[in-house]
């Protein structure tokens, strides 16, 4: 009984996802950059259609030429994996670049990631703070923690343990493993003192909108 309910469960998802599917494609054969933005997420991921990459760059491509930043992000994240697309880090770059100069934050991050690891760019660690402080003060856990590892080694900009202390503080109240790791290795080295300053450091950050982290 329960393998037919757990059937039926999975048959209704899937015709909910083939209904939204037949909606966005409706919407995206007429130039609606969301609806064709949608199309590709589905196809890169099965949803309501057999997974092709193929299409689902050629949709994710239409909406990032309208400007679509959700789909810009996707776009590049296929040419730096190779999906559907030869494997080209610089074109990841460039569509990176165009999210995040929108505001993308998804865009900021990752393009903050290729200057970190110089893929697709020269490496450049002060562009790798700046766009992660970007995503950062949008709130992105992932770049939060990356700026703080920044801070920590010093890379891009001056080395400061308080203020990644503070940017891993505020990535770890949002999940992100990475920081907490970071942090319980980093308290060992600080005065109970210095955890209290961290931490008043990032309450103000984040009461103050990321306007006032420094």
């Amino acid at each position: 009984m329960k393998i037919i309910l757990l059937i039926t469960v999975c048959l209704s998802i899937q015709s909910a996802f083939s209904s939204d599917f037949d909606e966005a494609l409706k919407y995206a054969i007429h130039g609606n950059a969301v609806a064709q933005s949608n199309l590709g997420v589905m196809y890169e991921n099965g949803l309501g259609i057999a997974e092709d990459h193929i299409e689902a760059v050629n949709w994710y491509r239409k909406a990032a030429e309208q400007g679509d930043v959700f789909a810009q992000s996707n776009l590049a994240f296929m040419y730096a994996n190779g999906r559907g697309v030869p494997e080209d880090d610089a074109v990841a770059v460039s569509w990176y670049r165009k999210a995040a100069e929108r505001g993308g934050v998804d865009g900021q991050f990752s393009l903050g990631v290729m200057y970190a690891k110089g893929e697709g760019v020269s490496e450049n660690d002060f562009e790798a703070v700046r766009w992660y402080r970007k995503a950062a003060e949008q709130g992105d856990a992932g770049a939060q923690s990356n700026l703080g590892s920044m801070y920590a080694m010093g890379h891009g900009v001056p080395k400061n343990m308080l203020k990644a202390y503070a940017w891993w503080f505020l990535a770890k109240a949002q999940g992100d493993r990475g920081a907490m790791k970071n942090m319980t290795i980093l308290r060992h080295s600080m005065t109970a003192k210095e955890i209290v300053i961290g931490q008043a450091l990032a309450a103000r950050c984040y009461q103050s909108g990321y306007v006032d982290c420094d």
